[in-house]
């Protein structure tokens, strides 16, 4: 088979196996076996995660290229023959591209040994769509023993022309919060509505309110999102409620930004309670920080881009985007660089990622493996 075939062949198999967040048993055993085969020392961490570590036996740095392997929740509709065979579980964010790249780059990098010098570790990651893989991989020790100098990642992109790499310099996706508040109340007759505390409209002047926070607490330069996405609350239409839930996410591109919004969320349910005598809680999860490129490695990926790709091929992005993404976490123990890589290829491929009918173009894969393994092989002979 040919390494083309190869890497696309890993693809299929990966698209038609997905497994949920936490749940990739069979996805981390087939990539343990893989990179066995490849003669490359590894192990399970963090339960469904697989680290493995080619060392070359000469001194020189440790390189980390890391892949996310989870799936989504989400039927897929796409008519292919490698159709998810798992009900309602789909990949598609691109995780099983991934998971052919990185294992296509250790591929030729293991074949290469000779020819490096330092080690390159292969993480792949469970997870990542809730945001806990990386910290669960960090917490294994994935980033020590030996500590990784550098890391990359890699991203399918179906806003990029198949071919084509996208690199972006400083911030690239927001910090991703999560939020549950709940809000408080007492029953009674909705005739008699004296006699009970309404969380609702405790809820609906919060809901509003919470958005002033963007609109006149923060630089409008400053990009910020608050959604809350999910209200439920109330028993019957003739009942004042007993309390009323609120769920919502908070992204931002700048960790004093997103202090800030913290601190002022919980500031307006504190008032909320006086102000309608109710009793607030709030649960805040830090999910993630934001993902901010580290300039030296990001230039060296372009020069290795514009060098691999040619110059028409490297597509400079210039606006972040409020998504998020895990990877972020890496680089609070290494410098790293986040790599879009293209796969749009007519509308069949351009369909967003999160969607049942999202699909690539398969031709991209291999070459962002020989491209993920070039820039390794460069980084490995040149960073000191």
């Amino acid at each position: 088979m040919s390494f083309e075939s190869e890497v696309i062949s890993i693809r299929r198999y990966v698209h038609e196996n997905p497994e949920l967040s936490k749940c990739e048993v069979k996805t981390s055993d087939f990539i343990l076996q893989k990179l066995q085969q490849l003669q490359i020392p590894a192990k399970k961490i963090a339960k469904t995660g697989v680290v493995g570590l080619l060392d070359t036996g000469l001194p020189g740095k440790t390189i980390g290229l890391r892949a996310d392997i989870d799936a989504l929740p989400i039927c897929e509709e796409n008519d292919v023959p490698y159709k998810s065979k798992n009900a309602n579980v789909m990949h598609a964010c691109g995780h099983d591209c991934h998971v052919a790249i990185m294992l296509g780059a250790a591929q030729i990098l293991s074949q290469n040994k000779k020819d490096l010098v330092g080690k390159v570790k292969f993480i792949f990651q469970p997870s990542e769509e809730l945001s806990g893989g990386a910290r669960d991989m960090i917490v294994d020790k994935v980033m020590e023993d030996p500590k990784v100098d550098v890391i990359l990642g890699m991203h399918v992109s179906e806003l990029i022309e198949s071919g084509k790499v996208g690199i972006k310099f400083g911030a690239m996706m927001a910090s991703v919060d999560r939020l549950h508040i709940k809000i408080e109340g007492k029953m009674s007759h909705g005739a008699s509505p004296h006699a009970g505390i309404d969380p609702i409209p405790a809820a609906a002047d919060f809901i509003l309110a919470v958005q002033t926070i963007i609109t006149r607490q923060i630089d409008p330069l400053q990009p910020c999102v608050i959604t809350l996405g999910k209200i439920s609350g109330g028993d019957n239409y003739n009942v004042v409620a007993k309390e009323v839930f609120i769920d919502g996410t908070v992204r931002t591109l700048n960790n004093g930004v997103r202090e800030h919004i913290k601190k002022s969320i919980i500031e307006k349910l504190k008032a909320l309670e006086i102000s309608y005598n109710v009793k607030c809680s709030i649960e805040y999860i830090d999910n993630t920080q934001p993902l901010i490129n580290t300039d030296e490695i990001a230039e060296f990926c372009k020069q290795t881009a514009i060098e691999f790709y040619g110059k028409d091929n490297v597509v400079m992005i210039k606006n972040p985007t409020m998504g998020g993404e895990d990877f972020s976490e890496y680089l609070k123990y290494a410098p790293g660089n986040f790599i879009y890589v293209g796969t749009n290829n007519g509308p069949d491929t351009a369909v967003h990622i999160h969607n049942s009918k999202f699909n690539v173009d398969e031709s991209a894969l291999p070459k962002a493996a020989e491209y993920a393994a070039f820039t390794t092989r460069k980084m490995l002979k040149e960073m000191k």
